[in-house]
């Protein structure tokens, strides 16, 4: 499936994700998707709170001769030090989080200042038909996926206490890249 997950999302995680700099963070990573979008400069390391899937974001960096790390690791507590990331990045994962919150404040936590947290999320549409069938299908969907629907990623965004430096959309409101920048650790709540 990962032809149809490029043919989806591919240039939207290409252009959120293409320009990461440094140490780079990918939280939910799954299978390593995003990996091949993230510049051959970049150290990668990824985290996931699945075995088989960190067991195939680890065959994912194999296949494409990168070096990195990937860990079984939850995301609302991650086991990095304060500033370890100069980049932290994560795509379509805040609407499986069940503290999103929690979950965007280890993000910011682990990035060192001035770094950026980059984001690429889905959410409900912009389009009242298309936003109506959503609010129709969100609690199935919930229950057979764990995935909010109808979230509103930049909310949560803000809910978080993340700075928001970009934002945009694209299918109809459905698909949001967010830039952030790492804010004042005074702002952020400890766990």
């Amino acid at each position: 499936m990962g032809w149809l997950n490029r043919l989806l999302t591919g240039r939207y995680r290409h252009r959120q994700f293409s320009h990461a700099e440094g140490r780079v963070l990918d939280v939910a990573c799954g299978a390593g998707t995003n990996f091949q979008y993230l510049p051959e400069r970049t150290e990668i390391v990824g985290i996931d709170i699945s075995d088989p899937l960190v067991e195939r974001a680890q065959s994912e960096l194999d296949r494409l001769n990168r070096d990195g790390t990937v860990e079984r690791m939850d995301a609302q507590d991650l086991n990095f030090a304060d500033n370890s990331f100069d980049t932290v990045i994560s795509s379509f994962s805040t609407c499986t989080f069940p503290d999103p919150v929690a979950a965007l404040e280890e993000m910011a936590r682990v990035c060192r200042p001035n770094g950026r947290i980059l984001l690429l999320e889905h959410g409900r549409s912009d389009n009242s038909f298309l936003a109506r069938y959503q609010e129709w299908r969100a609690e199935a969907h919930y229950e057979r996926s764990g995935c909010r629907l109808t979230q509103n990623p930049l909310a949560v965004v803000r809910q978080a206490g993340l700075s928001v430096d970009e934002a945009e959309s694209a299918q109809l409101g459905r698909i949001t890249w967010i830039v952030c920048e790492r804010p004042d650790p005074s702002h952020l709540t400890t766990a």
